[in-house]
């Protein structure tokens, strides 16, 4: 998503520094391994040219924001925080998925340990409320209570992903609760928190973190997509890594359901108890295909992403920024990785 860093460079910018701002409050080894994990620097803490990832929830603030004053510079903190929560669930799902690459490099467990990484990732957690906290005023006690609603959404979500991972069956309706609550809910927030910083109605507040849910509910249905036929050069992550991890996507779950005779050959290869092989996992992704799972992800998403742009029809937004969020929403349907 190219559009991310040339188009929105000052946004980037802005994104960036307040994000190094913050993590320099961190204690020294977590505040090495969080350069390491946003590609600031390698794992012995020299400098690096990698970048922290594609910003896509913070620019969605810095964009809500614009959307409704005009000017987005207010709500930067808003957007660290959103930001330093993403990454925080990041590092630990790369524990639980036992994910060994992330943005082509060794993930932070990898590289620090399984230890250092889980307290990194309560460090950001915390960090993104002392960030929050410090705008002071009615408006911080707001976005504090609104992003803490959240994570609590976002661990539901990832305790039903892994919850699923031992299941023979999960229905899709289950499933995508599941990614609503996992993915969807904190874009949704990031959308609403920009509203809020410059100061929207509570209409335009409840529009935006609309859009915003929708919009996270398209990103993982790509997300999954790329999780079994993305290039790992373009995604950074291991070929097949959510069929590895049997992972009950969207795409996966729609296949096992569709009652296709090919399902139930899907069905034995996830139910085996020892790792697939390189052959088996090529055809399960096959098999995932031949069940209409790959076409239902593509169709659905861009469905959302339609019904995400159009839920800002009627809260009185300012048309260009509203344009932006649009092609920001075909955007994220169109990436690759």
């Amino acid at each position: 998503m190219t559009v991310l860093t040339d188009r929105y460079a000052a946004e980037r910018e802005a994104i960036d520094t307040g994000l190094r701002s913050a993590v320099e409050r961190l204690p020294a080894a977590a505040a090495r391994a969080a350069a390491y994990h946003f590609g600031w620097t390698d794992a012995d803490g020299r400098p690096a040219g990698g970048g922290s990832g594609k910003a896509l929830r913070p620019l969605l603030t810095l964009l809500a924001a614009k959307a409704v004053a005009g000017r987005w510079r207010p709500a930067v903190p808003a957007a660290v925080a959103v930001e330093l929560v993403h990454n925080f669930s990041l590092v630990h799902d790369d524990i639980i998925d036992r994910d060994t690459l992330r943005r082509h490099r060794p993930t932070v467990w990898k590289a620090f340990g399984t230890t250092d990484a889980i307290l990194l990732g309560d460090a950001m957690h915390a960090l993104a409320f002392e960030v929050l906290a410090g705008t002071g005023g009615s408006r911080a006690a707001e976005a504090v209570g609104r992003l803490a609603s959240t994570v609590r959404t976002l661990i539901e979500g990832q305790l039903a992903d892994t919850g699923f991972e031992g299941r023979e069956r999960v229905g899709l309706a289950e499933c995508t609760a599941m990614s609503e609550a996992k993915t969807a809910s904190l874009m949704g927030c990031a959308t609403a928190l920009g509203a809020l910083y410059a100061g929207g109605t509570a209409a335009q507040v409840a529009a935006l973190r609309d859009f915003g849910l929708r919009l996270g509910l398209a990103f993982q249905h790509v997300d999954d997509l790329l999780g079994i036929w993305g290039d790992p050069a373009a995604t950074g992550k291991s070929v097949y890594s959510d069929l590895r991890n049997r992972k009950k996507s969207l795409p996966v779950t729609a296949a096992l359901d569709s009652g296709r005779p090919e399902s139930a050959e899907l069905a034995v290869l996830y139910g085996r108890t020892g790792p697939l092989n390189e052959a088996e996992l090529r055809r399960a992704a096959e098999l995932v295909e031949a069940c209409g799972g790959k076409r239902a992800g593509e169709s659905a998403a861009a469905a959302l992403a339609d019904s995400a742009s159009a839920a800002l029809a009627t809260a009185s937004l300012r048309p260009e920024a509203v344009a932006e969020l649009g092609e920001l929403a075909a955007g994220t349907v169109g990436r690759t990785g």
